[in-house]
């Protein structure tokens, strides 16, 4: 069988024995995973209570700034003035109305001709007035055409493959909006709902991109395994370092919004969903390295082809390692400024064992350990497959036939030197 990553080649060097024993272990973990969505399907969630305030959405028409007067300016106020919005949904519908001009942090920057959100507030005792005011841009068409642009180049690049991942992709955004962030929100312990949404995200991609075969469902418990190591330390740690999962003013929204909400629990979530996108780099790597070597020299026993895949994988978490922290650090850089700027002159170590850095440091650290143990858990469970296929000689068979002649094992500098009683080069 030819050495290629082609989906012609999809599949590990096995035994019958083994492939049997691997259908025997996946086909339940499926099913338990897909009985447990079942259970923990989040009901159809309350509507919410009537605020009083309603999005539409609008193009801006025309935009008259002006300088705050001084009362507005000691309150706080930099940009003050009046923005004329044509509505294009609501009560107001293809009617211009006006709303102030955004200020404040993150406040949008409009201009005629941009698309905005606009947020209506009426008067409880008097139902006719109605207030606007612009909360953000519309970006449905940016957006749509940066996902069109990633599609082309992936399907571009990866053919058929790329088609896969692309509906891997749907299928992992799909798990989470309709499963797993409504189970949370519904009540389901967070820790819980992530473990089973990652089975069954990760289930759903492996097989979906990569194929059914004895790789895949080799990476897939590899990638389990790792999953374990890293809810388990996750607990262990924030549990160690008291940690809540409350360091800003999103999380305390949220708690307010959900009371019952376990934060603590959203924190591992978190954790163990960010993983598992590296993890399913690394083990289907490893498995696939596994499967190389041995295509490429079968006498390799489970030990040799252990160690050979062991040493491509050190390389291999080495760069990933270094991928996951400065993506953590990158999505955490508005806080790591923040805490710098406030903290010149204080106590490093009081610094970095407050609580934004210390979760940052659990977070990156528990799920590179459960990075680290990916690679043997997986690389072992590949040297044993293949293992199982590697054919064993009778005995008979390494006595050499008496019609053929017996070979003598000749080392490198016997095979160059000249022979004897001949001409020398």
């Amino acid at each position: 069988m030819a050495g290629t990553h082609d989906d012609r080649d999809g599949t590990l060097p096995s035994s019958p024995q083994v492939r049997k024993v691997l259908i025997w272990v996946m086909v339940p973990l499926v099913a338990a995973t897909v009985v447990a969505v079942a259970l923990m399907w989040p009901q159809r969630p309350d509507p919410p209570e009537d605020t009083g305030a309603t999005f539409y959405g609008g193009t801006v028409t025309a935009v008259r700034e002006q300088e705050c007067p001084p009362e507005q300016q000691a309150a706080g106020f930099r940009r003050c003035g009046e923005v004329t919005v044509r509505a294009a949904d609501g009560p107001d519908r293809d009617q211009e109305v006006t709303a102030p001009v955004p200020d404040g942090p993150g406040a949008p920057t409009v201009r005629v001709g941009d698309q905005v959100t606009l947020v209506v507030t009426t008067d409880p005792a008097d139902p006719s007035v109605r207030r606007y005011g612009i909360t953000d841009h519309r970006r449905g068409v940016p957006l749509f055409l940066i996902g069109v642009l990633f599609a082309v180049v992936i399907v571009a690049f990866g053919l058929r493959r790329g088609l896969a991942s692309l509906a891997g992709l749907a299928a992992c955004f799909g798990l989470l909006l309709t499963f797993v962030l409504p189970a949370i929100i519904d009540g389901s312990p967070p820790l819980l709902v992530a473990v089973v949404g990652a089975a069954m995200v990760m289930f759903v991609i492996m097989y979906l991109v990569h194929g059914i075969s004895v790789r895949t469902s080799v990476a897939v418990l590899g990638t389990l395994g790792a999953l374990v190591v890293t809810g388990t330390l996750g607990v262990l740690a924030t549990a160690v370092t008291h940690l809540t999962g409350v360091v800003g003013d999103d999380e305390l929204t949220l708690f307010t919004t959900i009371p019952d909400l376990d934060l603590r629990g959203v924190l591992l979530a978190g954790i163990i969903i960010g993983s598992l996108g590296v993890l399913d780099d690394v083990t289907v790597s490893q498995a696939a390295t596994v499967g190389e070597l041995a295509r490429a020299d079968p006498s390799l026993s489970r030990w040799q082809l252990y160690r050979a895949a062991n040493r491509v994988g050190r390389a291999h978490v080495a760069s990933v390692v270094n991928t996951l922290v400065l993506a953590y650090a990158g999505a955490s850089l508005p806080l790591l400024l923040l805490i710098v700027v406030n903290t010149t002159g204080q106590d490093a170590g009081a610094v970095l064992t407050a609580q934004p850095i210390a979760q940052e440091i659990v977070r990156s650290v528990v799920a590179t350990v459960g990075l680290v143990a990916a690679v043997p858990l997986t690389t072992a469970l590949a040297a044993f497959v293949c293992g199982s296929a590697r054919p064993v000689a009778p005995r008979s068979e390494a006595v050499p036939s008496p019609d053929r002649p017996r070979h003598r094992r000749v080392d490198a500098g016997e095979a160059l030197a000249p022979e004897r009683g001949g001409a020398s080069w």
